[in-house]
């Protein structure tokens, strides 16, 4: 079975699944004094974390990433796609060639600098399980192997593996950074790491309806998967979650009348029309159909402000429920979302 999370950046790579510090300043939480819950801090989520760089730039030949993929057969699968290569003397080859890239040497090395607390990391990723646990108690956590991709993959999770591509998310001091547009490319630093995990993880349980996509069922959908990575990352702020900058979380807040306002005025809930939907839950560096200042994605925004209403306004509704309503229109309907324009 395939679980699929709409696509917050084109470079999220979810397979089968399932696929933090920043400026506080116009955030709708307050995460300056955030603790681990009691009860959360009980759940049991052990991580086994596994650094595959070392091992990695240690291959000089191809017999040397032979036992390189031996030792590590789920990972060649999933992460290194081996069944998509003619044979594993090919796919050897090819390790052989980054391994010994000075190039990617060189971002190795800054990778490895950039996250050289392995305890931090695993600490952090071990209370995101734990959250996750808490509301999903069958969530089994799989293996984590960190991992320089060379820049091709950013996250990979399913049951079995969780594989993070630690070099996209180096920061503005990499030599090499990913081939993407600014206002993305912003987004991989090691403070965003978390979020992606979760919005990845987010995909296994966030169901929707397969036919009949309107505007307000894609915004859901994203909001859906936002309010659960804001549930797993309590002590995260709103701008690293969504991946806006601090001054775009004050406009949007600021402005969330009249952006509400230009849905409701040009009838676009129920549009279904794909090129207009991603216009307004897609990648773009704006949305110029609202204001030139309106963020891309912002659709995405308005929908994890109309899921944040319906739960406040439903106390009984747990996480599990939420993420499985595919029905939009009665989350819409029952959170009583109605921001004012600012006059």
């Amino acid at each position: 079975m395939k679980y699929n999370l709409p696509h917050m950046r084109p470079l999220f790579h979810f397979l089968p699944w399932l696929c933090a510090i920043g400026l506080l300043a116009g955030c709708s939480r307050d995460t300056s004094s955030c603790e681990l819950d009691p009860a959360v801090a009980r759940v049991e989520a052990p991580v086994q974390m596994e650094d595959l760089t070392r091992p990695f730039f240690q291959i000089k030949t191809p017999a040397d990433a032979k036992r390189f993929l031996a030792a590590e057969p789920l990972f060649a699968t999933h992460f290194l796609l081996r069944r998509q290569y003619p044979s594993d003397d090919v796919l050897a080859q090819r390790l052989t060639q980054l391994a010994t890239n000075e190039g990617l040497q060189k971002l190795g090395r800054e990778t490895e600098a950039a996250f050289k607390d392995t305890a931090a990391l695993r600490r952090q990723l071990q209370q995101a399980f734990q959250h996750v646990r808490f509301y999903f108690p069958d969530f089994r956590v799989p293996p984590v192997k960190t991992f320089v991709s060379g820049l091709s993959q950013d996250v990979f999770v399913n049951d079995s593996l969780l594989v993070l591509g630690l070099d996209f998310f180096v920061g503005p001091k990499a030599s090499y950074r990913p081939n993407v547009p600014e206002y993305i490319v912003r987004r991989y630093t090691p403070e965003h790491l978390l979020p992606t995990v979760m919005l990845a993880v987010s995909s296994k349980y966030n169901r929707k309806q397969l036919t009949n996509q309107t505007m307000l069922a894609e915004m859901v959908q994203f909001g859906k998967a936002l309010y659960f990575a804001e549930k797993m990352l309590p002590c995260t702020p709103d701008s690293l979650l969504i991946g806006y900058t601090a001054k775009e979380i004050e406009g949007v807040q600021y402005n969330e009348g009249k952006v509400w306002g230009h849905f409701i005025e040009k009838n676009l809930l129920y549009n279904t029309t794909p090129f207009v939907i991603q216009k307004y839950v897609g990648e773009r560096p704006d949305v110029p159909e609202i204001d030139k200042t309106a963020p891309g994605r912002i659709g995405a925004w308005v929908g994890w402000q109309i899921v944040r209403k319906y739960m406040a306004e439903n106390a009984k509704v747990t996480l599990p429920q939420l993420m499985a309503n595919r029905d939009a229109q009665q989350i819409l309907n029952q959170s009583r979302y109605r921001p004012q324009k600012r006059k």
